[in-house]
């Protein structure tokens, strides 16, 4: 079992919200992510780890939008971004790509952004440290929780 993985469990638990945890299959992308989950793409929270400028944030949008970097560049008072590559993805959450759950604090010690798109959104579904399993949770208990930093950085 991934360390992640039960640190989230507990983390839910111990709030007392209401979440279903969904096994499935092995997933890659976001899309079969909500086809494994039973959901809509739009819910689906994906998490993306970068580098802007000398440090690592985390940024969540929904599944269904693209992020700008430009746009994230700004929102961060940035001057150069990238993405994180599979190495500092790892060595900074202990995960691969398409499984880093939308926490920052106290699961990872990196700031934590979410694009306001996600506002819009009753639940939001993402995959749990694993690509095999999932949580489906109310948007307002995650915004209680994992408490990010509200930007605009995504377009359709």
């Amino acid at each position: 079992m991934s360390v992640v993985r039960d640190a989230l469990l507990q983390l839910l638990r111990d709030a007392e919200v209401e979440f279903r945890h969904v096994e499935h299959g092995p997933t890659r992308t976001s899309e079969e992510s909500a086809a494994a989950r039973g959901e809509p793409l739009a819910i689906g929270g994906k998490t993306l780890l970068l580098k802007v400028d000398d440090r690592f944030e985390l940024f969540v949008l929904s599944a269904a939008r693209r992020m700008v970097s430009s746009r994230a560049r700004q929102a961060v008072g940035a001057r150069r971004s990238r993405f994180a590559t599979e190495a500092e993805l790892l060595e900074r959450t202990g995960l691969v790509p398409g499984t880093v759950p939308p926490f920052g604090t106290p699961l990872f010690d990196l700031p934590l952004n979410a694009d306001r798109s996600v506002l819009a959104i009753d639940r939001i579904a993402f995959n749990a440290a694993s690509p095999t399993e999932s949580v489906v949770m109310a948007t307002a208990d995650w915004l209680r929780l994992a408490k990010p930093r509200l930007l605009d950085y995504t377009r359709d």
